[in-house]
């Protein structure tokens, strides 16, 4: 749908490749950190693999591609703005999501940081916190009624996110029409924080 995007394929725990990718990928105006990983264990069966995988991809490779993109954007001069996917995860304990919460948590907060050290240089960063969202890894992780239902009925909307709900908060995040906004987190919950 977009042929001036050109895609790159990478493992972004590889910090060497990654760096000569993205760096060579440049110029940029504009950052979207999307990639996540969910890796769910009760918290006494937590794995050391799964512990580093998550904090490689949920916050380690933001913070990385975020670097890269960012100097690129000091470098030019321009204004730019960069948006984390976190979660509504990020905010509220969910039961067998110990490290999934604790990367979202770090991101959020990473996001904070990223906003009021890139702020005098014209760059804007925040981040969109969804709730379940309907791609495959949402429906891997919420398919079970049982598990779902529970989770649904905390939602005062009665449903999970669909991939366009995310999708339109970037774009606005993205735009000039935030142009006063960074730093914040804006939840597509559909309520589930205030329930």
């Amino acid at each position: 749908q977009c042929p001036g995007i050109k895609s790159l394929c990478l493992d972004l725990a590889d910090w060497d490749a990654t760096e000569a990718a993205v760096s060579a990928a440049g110029p940029f105006e504009l950052l979207v950190n999307n990639a996540g990983v969910a890796m769910l264990q009760p918290f006494l069966e937590v794995s050391r693999d799964a512990l580093q995988r998550s904090f490689d991809v949920n916050l380690h490779a933001v913070l990385h591609v975020s670097q890269i993109v960012a100097r690129q954007m000091i470098a030019q001069g321009v204004p730019g703005a960069i948006v984390n996917v976190s979660s509504q995860a990020s905010q509220r304990a969910v039961r067998d999501h110990a490290v999934y919460c604790s990367t979202k948590s770090a991101l959020d907060m990473l996001s904070q940081v990223m906003a009021m050290e890139l702020g005098p240089h014209k760059i804007r960063v925040n981040t969109v916190n969804p709730t379940v969202v309907m791609t495959d890894m949402g429906r891997a992780n919420w398919s079970d009624p049982q598990k779902s239902a529970a989770m649904i009925s905390r939602i005062p909307l009665g449903k999970f996110a669909e991939v366009d709900d995310v999708v339109n908060s970037i774009l606005f995040l993205l735009s000039d029409k935030s142009a006063m906004t960074t730093g914040t987190s804006l939840m597509v919950d559909g309520g589930f924080l205030v329930s």
